[in-house]
C-alpha cells in the first residue's frame, strides 16, 4: 500500500523531503533514518509522512506518532506520547523524566530491533486511535 502523503509549501511532498534529507545526510545517519522509516511504513501502512518546524520529519496517524531528527551524535526518535506506552523491550533512552513523550537516540553503530520497534511504533498508533474514537463519543 502507497504511504498518503502530504503537501508542502515547496510543492514538494513530505515523502520527497524525507528522501531529500536522507540523501543529504550521506552517511550513517541516513542510513538510520532510512531503516526507521522502512520500519514505521511496514508497521503501519496508513502512516502518514509530514515535514514540520523548518525540516523535521513526522510520522502521523489520528495524531502526531514519532518524529525523526538527526544530530551529529544521534538519530532521535520522539514518541510524542511514549510515556503512555509500554516499552517491554526498553528502547526508550531520552527524555525518560517528562510526563508525555519518550525518545530513542540511535548512535553510529548500535543495532536497531526492528521488531520492538514496530511494536512500539504500532501500540502508539492504537493510543492515538484509542484517544480520537473516545474523544469522538
Amino acid at each position: 500500500m502507497k504511504t498518503p502523503m502530504s503537501r508542502t509549501e515547496e510543492g514538494l511532498s513530505a515523502s520527497e523531503l524525507v528522501d531529500a534529507r536522507i540523501a543529504e545526510l550521506g552517511d550513517w545517519r541516513g542510513e538510520v533514518l532510512a531503516k526507521v522509516r522502512a520500519v514505521i511504513r511496514a508497521a503501519d501502512p496508513e502512516v502518514v509522512e509530514e515535514w514540520k518546524w523548518r525540516g523535521v520529519p513526522v510520522w502521523s496517524h489520528d495524531g502526531i506518532v514519532c518524529t525523526g531528527e538527526t544530530y551529529k551524535e544521534v538519530v532521535k526518535l520522539t514518541f510524542a506520547k511514549g510515556a503512555s506506552l509500554e516499552d517491554p523491550a526498553k528502547l526508550f533512552n531520552a527524555s525518560l523524566e517528562g510526563n508525555t513523550r519518550r525518545a530513542i537516540d540511535i548512535r553510529k553503530d548500535e543495532a536497531i530491533d526492528e521488531q520492538a520497534l514496530a511494536d512500539l511504533f504500532r501500540a502508539a498508533v492504537a493510543l492515538n486511535t484509542t484517544k480520537k474514537k473516545k474523544g469522538r463519543a
